[in-house]
């Protein structure tokens, strides 16, 4: 079934497992105004987008910040309204990106349920390749900011192995990236090169520096799609 906008529609318990949450918790974020409200459907029945689960990865990273549900509230007013989910993805990835390293050792249940879906062995698999999950006797280590990440990977319709290579891309560029851009934070520094002012200097950039390479990365793959399209 599909919305009128002919975007896939979830039944809030589906909307729910998808983003590895309780219908409680949606019903919640939606009596709070954080949620937009469905469309209706036959019967009744209320109908969610993929913008509806983009936004509830957001809210969920943004309490994961620490952010009260005040703030959040402030947070989602100052977005414009109409953010498909692929902004909105693109707004949490920059707010994962401060996030500290938060691997955490779980069962297989629950990281089932943090994948809001059953998992078989194939796909833990995958997820394992893809340094999502680690293998830890009878538990499974994992990060919740990468696991969201390679679940959506998992139905991604390419193969596996081209998965892999494509992180291998986007290590070994982001890396570069880094680098060169960390020299040229040095030479910004120059003779005060002391940690109060590294620390302080990075403090100021890295926020920016991070939304342009999002921002910008973005908008040459819509470009490298656009003349793929244009020579099929």
């Amino acid at each position: 079934m599909t919305t009128d906008t002919e975007e896939p529609a979830l039944t809030v318990d589906e909307l729910a497992a998808r983003a590895g949450v309780t219908v409680r918790t949606v019903r919640f974020y939606s009596t709070k105004g954080l949620l937009p409200p469905p469309v209706i459907g036959p019967r009744r029945v209320g109908h969610y987008s993929e913008a509806h689960l983009a936004r509830l990865a957001l809210i969920e990273e943004l309490q994961h910040q620490g952010m009260t549900l005040a703030a959040i509230e402030r947070h989602l007013q100052q977005l414009p309204s109409d953010l498909s989910a692929q902004d909105l993805a693109l707004h949490r990835a920059v707010v994962a990106s401060w996030a500290p390293d938060a691997a955490e050792a779980v069962t297989r249940g629950e990281l089932e349920r943090r994948a809001g879906r059953p998992l078989t062995e194939e796909e833990v698999d995958r997820l394992v390749a893809m340094d999502v999950v680690t293998r830890e006797a009878d538990t499974f280590r994992v990060d919740p900011g990468l696991l969201r990440l390679g679940v959506q990977l998992l139905d991604v319709p390419i193969a596996h192995e081209a998965v892999l290579a494509a992180r291998t891309v986007l290590l070994e560029h982001s890396r570069a990236a880094a680098h060169e851009l960390s020299t040229l934070l040095r030479e910004a520094v120059g003779e005060r090169n002391s940690v109060a002012a590294v620390k302080s200097l990075s403090a100021h950039m890295q926020p920016l520096v991070v939304q342009a390479l999002l921002t910008t990365f973005q908008r040459s793959l819509k470009e490298e799609l656009r003349e793929w399209l244009k020579e099929s």
